[in-house]
């Protein structure tokens, strides 16, 4: 029996490695029988250190590797909107956010497919400001593959909270994001609307996701104070909170900020699932004991084409993700793409390849690419990207 199981379990870690690595694998391989060739994206991917890392950690990481079912791969940042015929048909673009790049879910799926991405969270885009129904109707018609993130309406009249309720308690929206920038000029995240809204999304289990495009520290102090206030609220910060490798002290006191969120402890987390029965969805809010100290706050290493200072595969992020795995752990990271924006910097599967790349120059173990690349994101949104 020893002798036999040791070929099993060795076929089932390779299985599971290349679950994450096959497109690194397969480009080595076609390396040494074919000719070189020209010097492309896809070339200086085939690094000789992320394979011989990857091998490696895969080695080392065997018992996670053989699992009997292998880790989901979920883009957890992603976009779409309507096509120019959908949005003449009932989806119409915001005013002067129209559609510069495609961003169908048809052309979404086929990237998808091509990339070995099993599921995604669809943020709700800029394009369709404050109007959810095409991304509803994306969600419903692809209930296994998506669940959403709303975009939070801090309107003074306080409708955005009744719109954020609505649509993760009736539709199926799991998250909700906060963008600074639509707060009135002279208004923070920290007013009343905004302590309304990040406390509504704690009672009901949506973690908050905040885009801080302009920088950390314009709205580092902010964020402590709503972690502070609601530790009931997890936080997900999007794109590495739009951190670059710093080159400065400013930076450096800017990234640091944001590595120091990692300190926030939360309590009794709500906890929504999605449970079926039959056809029908029922929501249901759980809540950790009291006394089990959680962590309240998440990274996305996603939009890596946003926080580099290189060009693609973004080797400079390296240094980047390995302060976070330090601070937060890979567990508490998860990759994203930004669909559709990524496609014209990398492409849609370059996207996910590059995170491997990146991973393999600090030697990331498998255990820990797999938490980056699926589990993080599984485990914070339980119930999601099941067979329905």
């Amino acid at each position: 029996m020893a002798s036999s199981s040791s070929p099993v379990a060795a076929a089932a870690a390779a299985a599971a490695a290349c679950r994450f690595l096959s497109p690194l694998a397969t480009a080595s391989r076609a390396l040494h029988s074919s000719p070189t060739p020209p010097t492309s994206r896809r070339r200086l991917l085939l690094s000789t250190t992320i394979a011989t890392g990857m091998a490696a950690s895969s080695q080392s990481e065997g018992s996670v590797a053989g699992a009997a079912s292998p880790c989901k791969v979920i883009d957890s940042h992603l976009h779409v909107w309507a096509s120019p015929q959908q949005a003449k048909e009932g989806y119409p673009y915001f005013p002067g956010q129209e559609a510069m790049l495609r961003g169908d879910s048809d052309f979404l799926l086929e990237c998808m497919d091509e990339a070995g991405v099993d599921g995604a969270l669809i943020v709700q885009p800029i394009n369709h400001m404050f109007d959810h129904s095409l991304v509803t109707s994306v969600l419903k018609k692809y209930p296994s593959k998506f669940i959403g993130c709303c975009l939070a309406n801090p309107a003074d009249d306080g409708s955005g909270i009744k719109q954020l309720e609505h649509l993760i308690v009736q539709e199926k929206y799991r998250a909700v994001r906060f963008n600074p920038n639509l707060w009135p000029s002279d208004q923070k995240m920290t007013n009343e609307v905004g302590r309304s809204l990040f406390a509504k999304a704690g009672e009901l289990g949506a973690p908050v996701g905040i885009m801080t495009m302009k920088g950390i520290g314009l709205y580092i102090r902010e964020i402590e104070v709503l972690c502070r206030d609601y530790p009931a609220t997890t936080v997900i910060l999007d794109h590495m909170a739009f951190c670059k490798p710093p080159t400065n002290d400013e930076e450096e006191k800017a990234f640091t900020s944001f590595l120091n969120l990692s300190r926030f402890p939360q309590i009794s987390r709500p906890r929504r699932r999605d449970i079926s029965c039959g056809k029908q969805a029922i929501f249901s809010i759980s809540y950790r004991d009291h006394g089990a100290l959680l962590q309240q706050v998440y990274v996305k290493f996603s939009a890596l084409f946003r926080i580099t200072r290189q060009p693609y595969p973004y080797e400079d992020t390296a240094q980047l993700l390995s302060r976070v795995i330090s601070s937060y752990g890979a567990n508490r990271i998860m990759w994203g793409s930004d669909f559709p924006f990524v496609v014209p910097e990398c492409g849609y599967k370059g996207a996910k390849e590059a995170v491997s790349h990146v991973a393999g120059k600090i030697s990331v173990s498998l255990s820990d690419l797999e938490w980056i690349l699926g589990k993080t994101v599984c485990e914070l949104f339980q119930g999601a990207w099941v067979a329905s």
